[in-house]
């Protein structure tokens, strides 16, 4: 197994734009607390969190994020689930989702980035009392945050078997868990 400090070492090496630093952070944020939910393994999920978006400096075009960068997380020794569900959370690269791990991973990319982006527009960037029904107003609006895929969302919370509100409270909640980090001060 990958050590969370070994993960967050690749993360940086290939990852300058503190913006997406902080994308991985917050989908390891909602995959840990998904984890715990499952009672799965918070360290293997939050890893998959952290490191899904890793190569995308390097490789910002389908098909070689992610394919090349499995190559090199499968040469640094990242566990094959892992590596796996990161193959899987992008539909062009043909990987099925079959586990829960894999699963969860893809409802949590998307949404996450997208909960995120919706805190950062709020008066003072809080998440704090940031409500589901906010959340779903910015989703119907397509000029907002545009680069986010509404059918991955819709896609993923199905796919996880969640209801999409519950699953966007969720994320919020573990977003909000991670504040600070995400340069979301807390109200």
């Amino acid at each position: 197994m990958i050590r969370r400090a070994d993960a967050w070492s690749i993360l940086v090496e290939f990852t300058r734009s503190d913006s997406l630093r902080k994308h991985a952070r917050a989908v390891e944020a909602s995959m840990r607390a998904y984890a715990l939910r499952y009672g799965e393994d918070p360290d293997v999920w939050g890893i998959a969190g952290m490191l899904h978006d890793f190569d995308y400096e390097m490789h910002p075009r389908a098909p070689q994020h992610p394919t090349k960068g499995a190559e090199i997380l499968i040469a640094r020794g990242v566990p094959e689930p892992i590596v796996h569900a990161i193959l899987a959370h992008a539909d062009y690269a043909g990987v099925p989702r079959v586990s829960l791990l894999d699963r969860a991973l893809y409802a949590c990319d998307e949404l996450s980035g997208f909960v995120h982006a919706v805190a950062l527009v709020r008066p003072g960037k809080v998440i704090t009392g940031l409500e589901v029904g906010s959340v779903k107003k910015k989703l119907k609006d397509k000029a907002f945050a545009r680069t986010v895929n509404r059918e991955d969302v819709y896609r993923g919370a199905s796919e996880l078997g969640v209801d999409l509100d519950a699953h966007i409270g969720f994320v919020v909640g573990a977003l909000s868990a991670v504040a600070p980090e995400l340069g979301l001060a807390r109200g």
